[in-house]
């Protein structure tokens, strides 16, 4: 049910009402205070009162933000002093998908021993309902402000800066709020909370976010920010209007927020061009699953300056073990104040990376093949998502898709040639692996 990023679907088929309410009355059992938010897509209202009506009946007393990013509902259960957090978002996914993500006090998303209580008492059905006097309560509030002002505290930006921000019609208004606080010149884009997302699609990929590149480009813009739907990613434009690629905005972020010796969280799918731009400063970089929750228990444990996923999550732990998006944005512009993006992102190397997926029937039974094929033919090797190879020179990952009938595949290699061959050997593995199978 609770993937990585939580439950995520299509309204009215996957995700409805009586599942809202269901979660409520499972997560009423993690405490008496819980605090929740939504991003502006319109199933987000009468999911919220399903879920806050499953909390209220077991007598729990619900904080409710009403819309809000993601990362403002995380970073409010401890704001709140409440036992856990729920957002109902589907983050970066397309309009008629809506969802459920669930935040502990320290700002981390639920992990693997919470979700599956959840999903136990959702499943067998397990429930605290309370008398009708004894009914939680249900109060509004508004930490965007709050959230602000935290950004403004954290974060310093040297000298004025002219930022474009992307907000994709989705919750991240308060990185324009942020920036204007911290004395920059912002212009918006998409600033317009609207669910159905009608400036671009709320995923912010290069495609989408070309107005961005556009505008910046062509302006005296200094930077372009761009978020998705719920505001937890955030991806970034230089001056001249290049769409960063994400590996090189992780090298960028991370060698600013870690010290030599400390390590960096980052998936298993991240470019060597990262390890060995963070190498360089005396950095390690340390993997993890795909999937900011895995990037953020990492990243609480000691020594972990930095976690972060090149699809745009990046956490900062002395801050919030959530990705936040709004301080990621804050923090980059005030990098950019005192060095250009662009001359940052020269420093980073950029390794061809090869990508593909296969379409497959029987996913699970297939990738179970592909760990046995991969066990007999290759000595370094890690099953902790997937099947990563690493090769020396190269690596290449057979992972399945959470979502889709789906085989992914990535390959790089710091020469295109080898990237190419590389993902051919990924080809090939998981190909004998489909035969035996069938």
């Amino acid at each position: 049910m609770f993937g990585t990023s939580g439950i995520r679907g299509r309204v009215g088929e996957e995700v409805t009402a009586s599942l809202a309410l269901s979660v409520g009355r499972a997560v009423a059992g993690e405490g008496e205070r819980v605090v929740v938010g939504r991003d502006p897509r319109d199933s987000g209202q009468f999911l919220v009162d399903a879920l806050t009506a499953g909390l209220r009946e077991s007598g729990v007393d619900v904080v409710d933000l009403g819309p809000a990013s993601t990362p403002t509902v995380a970073r409010a259960v401890a704001w709140e002093d409440a036992d856990a957090g729920v957002a109902v978002t589907a983050s970066h996914n397309p309009p008629e998908d809506n969802g459920i993500k669930l935040w502990q006090p320290t700002g981390q998303a639920f992990d693997e021993r919470r979700r599956e209580r959840i999903e136990t008492r959702i499943r067998t059905g397990e429930s605290s309902l309370v008398s009708w006097n004894e009914t939680g309560a249900r109060v509004s509030r508004n930490h965007t402000s709050t959230h602000r002002d935290a950004l403004v505290d954290a974060v310093d930006v040297d000298e004025p800066m002219s930022v474009v921000v992307d907000v994709g019609n989705g919750a991240g208004g308060v990185t324009v709020a942020a920036l204007d606080a911290l004395g920059c010149s912002v212009q918006t884009l998409n600033a317009q909370p609207d669910g159905s997302f009608p400036g671009r699609p709320s995923e912010p990929t290069p495609e989408n976010c070309e107005s961005l590149s556009t505008l910046v480009a062509h302006t005296d813009a200094d930077v372009g920010i761009a978020h998705d739907g719920d505001a937890d990613r955030m991806r970034a434009v230089t001056a001249e209007g290049e769409f960063l690629p994400g590996d090189v905005l992780l090298a960028i972020l991370a060698a600013e927020a870690a010290s030599a010796g400390q390590r960096v969280a980052v998936p298993v799918d991240t470019s060597l061009a990262v390890e060995d731009h963070l190498a360089a400063a005396g950095i390690e970089t340390e993997r993890t699953p795909v999937g900011d929750v895995y990037v953020a228990e990492k990243a609480s444990e000691s020594g972990v300056g930095f976690g972060g996923e090149p699809s745009g999550a990046w956490i900062w732990p002395e801050e919030t073990l959530c990705p936040d998006g709004p301080l990621a944005a804050c923090k980059l512009v005030a990098l950019a104040a005192e060095r250009p993006l662009a001359e940052r992102a020269r420093a980073v190397d950029r390794y061809p990376i090869r990508r593909a997926n296969v379409e497959v029937d029987h996913k699970q039974a297939v990738m179970e093949r592909v760990h046995e094929l991969a066990r007999d033919r290759y000595d370094d090797r890690s099953t902790m998502d997937g099947v990563r190879v690493d090769l020396g020179d190269a690596w290449f990952l057979v992972r399945a898709s959470g979502t889709q009938p789906l085989v992914r595949l990535t390959a790089e290699a710091r020469d295109g040639t080898r990237a190419d061959a590389v993902l051919d050997d990924a080809r090939r593995l998981l190909s004998d692996a489909m035969r035996a199978v069938q």
